[in-house]
């Protein structure tokens, strides 16, 4: 590991500010990096009904794949209620989409506080014993 991830963190912590959280006010930002360095941000999106809320992560990764993107390297991800305090990881749900479209031996998830204090992961790590479309052939 020991890449400089604080452009992504930064484009994260952007996208953070387009959050839809009116119930949770847990707002989340995500900054999406394919295999040939293009970028997809994405933010968590809340309803009323709360099962057909967005997070993030699943909001990139949606955006990307819907411009027929579905490789990737890695996700830096930024969120909390009243600013960023602590390490926000992805859900279950958001870690199995990773695992849909992401090497989980090779792609890095960044856990971002700020700019300058951040952590990396890989997805194996996040979802262990993972099961993925390698898994259905």
């Amino acid at each position: 590991m020991g890449d400089n991830y604080s452009n992504m963190v930064r484009i994260a912590i952007k996208a953070r500010k387009n959050s839809y959280s009116p119930y949770s006010g847990f707002k989340v930002g995500a900054c999406l990096k394919d295999i040939n360095g293009n970028f997809y941000t994405g933010c968590n999106i809340e309803n009323a009904a709360f099962s057909p809320t967005n997070c993030a992560e699943r909001t990139a990764f949606f955006k990307a794949v819907s411009e027929g993107v579905k490789e990737f390297e890695s996700i830096a991800i930024a969120g909390g209620v009243f600013g960023i305090k602590d390490y926000c990881p992805p859900c279950g749900v958001c870690r199995q989409v990773m695992m849909e479209f992401c090497n989980p031996e090779s792609f890095k998830i960044i856990l971002a506080k700020s700019e300058n204090d951040y952590k990396e992961m890989l997805l194996k790590d996040l979802l262990p014993e993972g099961f993925g479309r390698l898994n259905v052939k």
